[in-house]
């Protein structure tokens, strides 16, 4: 099935209930994917339409320029299929992901990934370059990211180095909450990531978060506070009700950034199989250090101890609102933003951890905030969590 027969049928099932002008990407995906069912393929060598941010690529430039797919320049791999590093032969590094099989699922996430990403412009999100679609291969152009994910510095090949710093983790952090408040209150439609992880977040020359891969993003209408939706995702990032119920809303791309924040912070596994075959996942983890107030065992080793005390305890409570059990109780990611940046410029932040039995008072401020009674906040946060299915793994 070519995708120009495709894309008219995958798009309504993307934007239900939304009653939307074609967007710009949409207008030109349909010029482009007109061609492809012709004999006559478009020799269109990397040609930036005056009207479009991306360009057109031809199978033969992006053949010759990841070296034929070879297996010497595959920076990454995943259940979509692999991302290659390139150059073009004008000296530019990309990155290209080759999506695995033509399968009905993979046209999908394709058409989804190129619409999303040719509405989105932010510094902190991966931008599109460019994409090929002809008869049985789907490809996506990025820009490259000579540091490439923040899994390989948390877990993978570069983790021995420790090339982040204190100061870089909360850079990243910060960067990939932008990104992600971007999506939620910026964007129109409003976008759901429900993907985000420490693989998806990508990382620049500089050390600037990107937020990237959009294959399972859901665009929601105004007024709409959720939906209902087969999960998608990522086993130890998932908020129980989506992972639970298929409840999709922004507040599950706030659990999962609270997961992965205490990820960068620990740079432990957000789940961890224990001796007697028991899953914890990193809140659970964390919340016993929580309780005695002992934030410095929560940080990772690998730091020894170089960072602000003051900061690491903020950026752990954030963690811990943003995964909630309740998803009302959560922040919004406008929040999240505010307070990550409060503690970075040391302004004095509100947060509001619900207890029983306290009487919050509006007025405290950040510093009288954070000097709650974690025992407390612990026991609350100790409740029984709702059990994660194995089925629900993203494969």
């Amino acid at each position: 099935m070519y995708l120009h027969h495709f894309l008219a049928g995958s798009i309504s099932l993307v934007l239900p209930s939304l009653s939307l002008s074609p967007s710009p990407s949409k207008i030109m995906l349909k010029r482009c994917f007109s061609c492809f069912g012709s004999e006559q393929r478009p020799q269109i060598s990397a040609q930036k339409n005056r009207d479009y941010p991306w360009d057109i690529y031809t199978l033969k430039e992006l053949v010759n320029a990841t070296n034929n797919f070879h297996n010497d320049n595959k920076i990454g791999e995943g259940g979509f299929g692999s991302v290659y590093w390139g150059r073009t032969i004008k000296g530019i590094e990309i990155a290209v992901k080759r999506l695995k099989a033509m399968s009905a699922k993979a046209e999908m996430e394709f058409a989804i990934e190129v619409e999303i990403l040719g509405r989105v412009r932010h510094e902190n999100l991966l931008g599109l370059r460019g994409f090929y679609a002809g008869e049985d291969e789907r490809l996506i152009v990025y820009d490259y990211m000579p540091n490439h994910s923040l899994i390989t510095h948390l877990h993978g090949q570069l983790a021995a180095d420790c090339l982040l710093d204190w100061p870089r983790r909360i850079r990243i952090a910060i960067g990939s909450a932008e990104g992600l408040c971007y999506l939620h209150h910026e964007a129109n439609p409003h976008i759901i990531h429900r993907d985000i992880k420490a693989s998806n977040v990508l990382i620049d020359s500089n050390f600037q978060a990107k937020v990237a891969d959009f294959g399972f993003a859901k665009l929601i209408p105004d007024g709409v506070t959720h939906l209902t939706t087969r999960v998608k995702g990522t086993l130890g990032y998932l908020a129980p009700e989506y992972a639970m119920w298929g409840k999709v809303s922004e507040s599950c791309d706030v659990y999962s950034f609270g997961i992965l924040l205490l990820e960068i912070i620990s740079a432990r596994k957000p789940l961890e199989k224990l001796p007697n075959g028991v899953k914890r996942d990193i809140v659970q983890w964390a919340l016993p250090y929580l309780q005695k107030g002992d934030f410095n065992h929560i940080a990772d080793p690998r730091l020894k101890g170089k960072f602000n005390r003051e900061q690491l305890k903020n950026t752990i409570l954030i963690a811990m609102k943003c995964t909630d059990g309740n998803p009302e109780n959560r922040p919004s990611m406008l929040e999240v933003v505010d307070w990550l940046k409060g503690g970075v410029e040391k302004r004095k932040k509100e947060i509001k951890i619900e207890k029983n039995d306290v009487d919050e008072n509006e007025n405290d401020d950040y510093a009288d905030d954070i000097e709650t009674d974690y025992e407390d906040y612990a026991k609350k946060k100790s409740k029984p969590r709702l059990p994660i299915s194995e089925s629900n793994k993203r494969k």
